[in-house]
């Protein structure tokens, strides 16, 4: 499995759009569980970063 990085304050492009239309989210928290903010509606999810890198479409960095 190719393994992505990513930080605090990263945007991500996931395969599969959210509910509400968007499909590029903000991680808030790292870990063995990574948190996840859409960027669109605010909705918080928590994923296991095993199934968050399976689902990665591509990674934009926090811009400075």
């Amino acid at each position: 499995m190719n393994n992505k990085e990513y930080n605090i304050g990263s945007r991500l492009v996931l395969k599969k759009g959210h509910p509400c239309g968007e499909n590029l989210w903000e991680v808030i928290k790292l870990g063995a569980d990574i948190r996840l903010k859409c960027t669109k509606c605010g909705r918080i999810v928590i994923l296991p970063r095993i199934e968050l890198n399976k689902k990665i479409k591509k990674v934009i960095e926090k811009e400075n």
